[in-house]
């Protein structure tokens, strides 16, 4: 009896084994990949890096299947395309009181980045803001992971992210960094600015004078990149970034002509397109394009972008990024009480 109890619970026991579910060996190292042992030969041709050093990296990271989601477009077409909620997120109290402390905190340097690049401190506030809450969420992903699962297994943008992979080996060459080291968003964005690596290699500044460019450590290094690449991007100092307006019959054309300022106030108002704040006579020669701000289910905000909210779109190329940064740099430059005609 014994033992015929013992076979059936040994039988079962088998059974519920048999019954798990068989988990997938982990993906093999990216050095397996052909596309990336071409990319690893590139990169000894073009740059001398050491073949076998750089294949010994490669094999140490896998296709990120976390970036891959998040770098996709939403399912649900009505989650596209939401400014009300998108500014939510970005334009609060808690960002607000967060930029208040951080312009407090580091006054001196941003006047010093407004004096070098024309750039207001609210601005670089915003934007530093925008990106990484002041700091506090510079991501926690591996970058070269990142940019290698998006360089092979993204192909819409696959030529983008190798060109970034590239610029981030280079970066961390240069820096005397191993790039399994570094951290940073699913993009491969890095630091308190959240720079692609190309980008912190032709903008960014050591304005903090210790040799060395640092953007996950210091702020100053931060605040002097950020007003510099906008500065290189075309920023004005002084001229206006937005003002709300009215628009009167179908704007499709305009919309779709893209954010780039190209017709001026009059002409504008001549297809039915309307500031609705007063402006100088200068800021009414200057051009600007029609952006809209829309919400399912909510009536759609119309703005008029001038070249400084084009030069924000360059940091990254959406109007509700640049929108978000103007109007939470507005929110801290009032709640300073300071006076924008001194900007």
């Amino acid at each position: 009896m014994k033992t015929k109890l013992a076979v059936s619970l040994w039988s079962a026991l088998l059974g519920g084994l048999l019954a798990l579910p068989v988990h997938s060996q982990p993906a093999p190292g990216f050095s397996q990949e052909p596309e990336v042992k071409a990319f690893i030969v590139d990169m000894h041709e073009q740059h001398g890096f050491d073949v076998a050093h750089l294949t010994r990296q490669f094999a140490a990271i896998r296709p990120n299947a976390t970036v891959l989601r998040a770098i996709r477009p939403p399912a649900v077409p009505e989650m596209q395309r939401s400014w009300q909620r998108y500014r939510e997120r970005f334009v609060n109290s808690r960002r607000v009181d967060g930029g208040l402390r951080y312009w407090q905190k580091h006054g001196a340097t941003l006047q010093r980045a407004e004096a070098i690049y024309g750039v207001a401190p609210e601005i670089i506030v915003a934007i530093i803001g925008v990106e990484t809450e002041y700091g506090q969420n510079m991501g926690s992903f591996g970058v070269l992971e990142a940019l290698a699962s998006l360089a092979f297994h993204y192909p819409p943008r696959a030529e983008f992210f190798r060109g970034e992979l590239e610029q981030f080996l280079l970066l961390a060459r240069e820096n005397g960094v191993s790039p399994l080291d570094i951290k940073g968003s699913y993009a491969g964005a890095i630091g308190i600015p959240q720079f692609m690596p190309g980008s912190q290699r032709r903008f960014a500044v050591d304005f903090d004078n210790d040799d060395r460019i640092d953007l996950r450590h210091s702020n100053a290094d931060a605040i002097g990149s950020v007003a510099r690449y906008l500065n290189q991007h075309g920023w004005q100092k002084g001229a206006p970034v937005a003002v709300p307006a009215s628009v009167n019959g179908d704007p499709a054309a305009l919309i779709a002509a893209g954010i780039k300022p190209t017709l001026r106030i009059r002409e504008l108002a001549s297809q039915g397109v309307v500031a609705d704040s007063r402006m100088s006579p200068a800021d009414a020669e200057k051009p600007a394009a029609l952006i809209d701000l829309v919400s399912p289910g909510a009536p759609t905000g119309y703005w008029l972008g001038f070249d400084n909210f084009y030069a924000i779109t360059r940091y990254n190329r959406s109007s509700f990024y640049a929108m978000a940064v103007f109007q939470l740099a507005e929110a801290l430059r009032e709640a300073r009480h300071e006076p924008a005609a001194e900007r």
